[in-house]
């Protein structure tokens, strides 16, 4: 008997509409790895170009008067989100903080956290996220690898108990999505363009550290976070935002990141302790799984 050819159709109704999260998963292998600091604030300012998000954010949030205390409540629980169990419920913890976020935008329309297509593009740099970092310095993505991750993400999503209406199907949507996003929708929303000042103003002494320890500190710590956070960002963000970057810093970049990917660095980094590699989050999912 000759087998027959799988048709278009019947190869679409066999894939997966998701993948599972768990110590097998590429999103659990990535996003809780600490080399992500090396992409910078990507996430965060990609998030703050959509201008209902960022005028939320400016609206409600303490962004502005204590960023750190932003951050400190809002990723435990987008950690957990991932790293748990779906008998946890995180991610719906996640979604009740933006009930109350909502308002006018200048020109007089409303917005609000919850609205699908905001909510989403929030998730959206997560994903990005994780591609980016790994691709960028791990190891050079697969098509498979990237599919997998993005199936994985739906999944990561949907904890959310939120509209998933505006959720590509697939990665190839998803880039499409991508781009279209960046080509043409993100602009340069003032709580981006707070979010990247430091680039060309330097960072402002921290809390607690003493103001001579910081000048001597800065003089390292301001070069480096300029040069991730701006080699960090899609060509067009750059442009929209004003930080400043050349063809030498591009290439500078790309033999940084390039290091970082090679053979030996890998080996290295996977043979420290898992508390070196991995957040207190990535670590408690893996220890329980």
């Amino acid at each position: 008997m000759t087998d027959v050819a799988e048709t278009p159709q019947q190869d679409t109704a066999q894939r997966p509409d998701a993948l599972p999260l768990g110590p097998q998963s590429l999103v659990w292998r990535y996003f809780g790895d600490n080399r992500m600091y090396l992409i910078g604030p990507r996430p965060a300012v990609l998030q703050n170009m959509l201008a209902e998000l960022g005028q939320g954010v400016l609206d409600h949030s303490v962004f502005f008067s204590d960023t750190r205390a932003r951050v400190k409540r809002s990723l435990p629980p987008i950690f957990m989100t991932v790293y748990g169990s779906d008998d946890d419920h995180p991610g719906q913890q996640v979604r009740d903080f933006h009930t109350q976020i909502k308002g006018t935008m200048p020109d007089g329309a409303r917005y609000h956290a919850l609205e699908p297509e905001t909510y989403f593009w929030a998730h959206a740099t997560f994903v990005d996220q994780v591609l980016y970092f790994a691709d960028t310095f791990v190891k050079r993505l697969t098509g498979a690898e990237k599919e997998q991750i993005y199936l994985e993400s739906k999944t990561w999503y949907r904890r959310y108990g939120v509209s998933d209406r505006v959720m590509p199907a697939d990665y190839a949507e998803f880039e499409r999505y991508w781009e279209r996003m960046i080509d043409e929708i993100v602009i340069a929303h003032p709580t981006a363009k707070y979010g990247v000042g430091y680039v060309t103003k330097g960072y402002p002494c921290p809390k607690g550290v003493p103001p001579a320890l910081w000048r001597v500190v800065s003089k390292v710590f301001n070069p480096v976070a300029a040069f991730l956070t701006t080699g960090g960002m899609p060509p067009r963000t750059r442009e929209l935002l004003g930080l400043p970057w050349t063809d030498r810093q591009e290439r500078r970049y790309q033999r940084f990141a390039a290091l970082w990917r090679s053979r030996p660095v890998n080996w290295l980094w996977d043979h420290l302790p898992m508390r070196v590699r991995y957040n207190k989050y990535a670590r408690a999912g893996y220890a329980r799984a």
